[in-house]
């Protein structure tokens, strides 16, 4: 059976444009995971992913997931309720464009719905233009969270790219 699925490709470029979040109470906290820790993003996709049908990393390697996390052009963030995971982002800068995509972004299910995408979203935005780069960019599709192109929209992204998809 084949499902009808729309992809949306958004970007911001520029600081200025950030429709800002509200940071949620002082027990949230957003790091950098130093030293690189491929588990906890294999652990990410794989919570975060598998309402939202999140299954191209599913088959790599242990080799693949280390190689992928070691790059110089990947960071991957860990957002936490006191000490507990909340949620994630992983950006990669793309030197030859001068821009960072977000690559992957969620927040695990107890904690969605709480208006925590808004501020995690809008801390990815800011730590990407960290880098003095032109463009952010993100796409979302049908299968993602409902909230999703929303929260995108509401930073204040625009939409430059849709398509239809057949899976």
């Amino acid at each position: 059976m084949t499902e009808e699925v729309k992809r949306n490709y958004l970007e911001i470029n520029s600081l200025q444009d950030l429709n800002e979040g509200n940071k949620p109470s002082e027990h949230y906290s957003l790091s950098l995971i130093e030293p690189i820790n491929f588990q906890l993003n294999k652990f990410f996709y794989k919570n975060v992913g598998k309402k939202h049908k999140w299954i191209d990393r599913l088959t790599w390697s242990e080799e693949k997931w280390i190689n992928y996390v070691s790059s110089k052009n990947v960071n991957s963030y860990v957002f936490k309720n006191k000490d507990d995971l909340v949620g994630f982002f992983e950006l990669i800068f793309h030197p030859e464009n001068n821009e960072t995509e977000i690559a992957y972004f969620g927040i695990l299910e107890e904690y969605q719905n709480k208006k925590l995408g808004s501020y995690l979203l809008s801390e990815a935005i800011k730590k990407s233009f960290q880098n003095s780069i032109n463009r952010v960019w993100v796409h979302t599709c049908s299968l993602d969270h409902r909230n999703a192109l929303n929260n995108y929209i509401s930073r204040g992204m625009k939409i430059y790219k849709s398509e239809v998809l057949k899976i």
